[in-house]
């Protein structure tokens, strides 16, 4: 009697055990199948947003990535000019708002479209012209400084430049963003100094305004965007 009631106890753990290690495998198998359901959906949607973007294959894609540089309110009926894919200068877009927007090279490696008042045209096409010239950097300043100074070429004080700008050529199709750019903004104030203006000559902080070129013709106020703010 002794040795059946043994018996019966031992069988009895035994299954007590199996059923655990059952639960047991049961739980695991359920954590790995949500942990691998999980990183599987995680990569479906990481692989989903890399195929939203797609690169600056056309004109019409130069056109919209360009008029990120714009306000939002004026991107419809503003003017982009710049390289065509086929390496012309030309007007991409017209338009008759307040601004002029220079779109992106595409011969050239990163992202950069710029969008100016469009008073600050005649001061920026002779930078190009003097460029296409062969002349350098240092040449262009010399002589747009004496131009303006001679009131050959006009700079209005508080004129703005946006600048578009980042390392890739890759964008969403439906926001026209491009992967990863920023937003820099320019402030012309002409010959102005740190004293003139109250504003330090180098910057002290991100996204704090500090003066450029101070005392030129080129003298501006910059604001550079936060470090890790992409937009």
């Amino acid at each position: 009697m002794k040795t059946l009631f043994t018996s019966l106890l031992f069988a009895s753990v035994l299954i007590s055990c199996n059923s655990s290690d059952k639960s047991k495998a049961t739980s695991e198998e359920s954590t790995e199948a949500a942990t691998t359901t999980e990183a599987t959906t995680t990569t479906e949607a990481t692989t989903q947003t890399k195929k939203q973007l797609k690169s600056i294959e056309t004109d019409d894609d130069l056109i919209a990535t360009a008029l990120m540089a714009a306000p939002a309110e004026s991107r419809q009926n503003t003017k982009v000019i710049g390289y065509n894919m086929a390496g012309e200068f030309v007007t991409l877009k017209e338009g008759d708002s307040e601004y002029i927007v220079l779109a992106d090279d595409p011969k050239k490696d990163g992202f950069n479209a710029a969008c100016y008042h469009k008073d600050l045209e005649p001061f920026m096409a002779r930078g190009r012209a003097l460029r296409a010239e062969g002349k350098s950097a240092k040449e262009i300043f010399e002589i747009r400084e004496a131009e303006v100074k001679s009131g050959e070429i006009e700079i209005t004080p508080g004129s703005a430049l946006h600048i578009y700008y980042g390392p890739n050529t890759t964008f969403d199709p439906e926001t026209s963003k491009v992967e990863g750019a920023k937003l820099r903004y320019v402030i012309y104030t002409p010959f102005a100094t740190s004293a003139s203006i109250g504003l330090p000559e180098t910057p002290t902080a991100p996204n704090h305004p500090w003066i450029m070129d101070p005392g030129t013709h080129r003298a501006h106020i910059m604001i550079s965007p936060l470090v890790n703010k992409v937009e």
